[in-house]
């Protein structure tokens, strides 16, 4: 079955928010470029997905005129098959993506990118319903730690494996790395 790896606004946007922090970038980003590197060297075609909104002023960190809708720093370089730019939570929603994966024979997707309970898990279930089989790479997603509608705090470790809960085996298969490169017929980066 023909993949795609589609990389979810990763974007230098996220550090320009309160509630970002650098205590799982490292490990995100080695997971991520993995699955970049792995995709690149077996001809996966990868796309890349930005998020944009307003208001178009350069204090929004979302918005192109701030200059930081642009590749993380420390992502791999790669060469996207298609960039398409999203303004909602799901990547299929008035973006083209959909179109795209239909018109390129793509039957399965490998999900990463920033934020793991928000635009990936949201895309993840959008795929699905359409019809596509999901992998969704869990290490290759990013979140933050967030506070409860009570008020308790609710960490990004455990919004992880909420989300991992709840996707796999409804909306995706859950995999590691290695497992998604395996299924995509890639090799696992060095």
């Amino acid at each position: 079955m023909k993949t795609c790896l589609i990389v979810i606004d990763a974007q230098e946007s996220f550090r320009h928010r309160p509630y970002f922090t650098r205590r799982d970038l490292a490990p995100y980003l080695a997971a991520q470029n993995a699955l970049i590197e792995g995709c690149s060297q077996a001809g996966v075609p990868i796309v890349r997905v930005w998020h944009v909104d307003a208001p178009a002023t350069a204090d929004n960190p979302f918005a192109v005129e701030s200059g930081h809708v642009r590749p993380l720093e420390g992502l791999a370089a790669f060469e996207a098959a298609a960039t398409f730019t999203k303004q909602r939570h799901s990547a299929l929603v008035r973006t083209g993506l959909d179109a795209w994966l239909a018109q390129h024979g793509i039957g399965r997707l490998i999900v990463s990118g920033i934020r793991t309970e928000q635009c990936c898990e949201t895309t993840t279930r959008h795929a699905s319903d359409l019809g596509w089989e999901i992998d969704f790479v869990v290490d290759a997603t990013l979140t933050f730690d967030m506070v409860q509608p009570d008020g308790r705090p609710l960490g990004a470790a455990d919004i992880k494996a909420r989300t991992a809960t709840v996707l796999d085996g409804r909306f995706a298969r859950v995999c590691s790395v290695a497992q998604a490169l395996e299924r995509a017929g890639a090799a696992v980066a060095a």
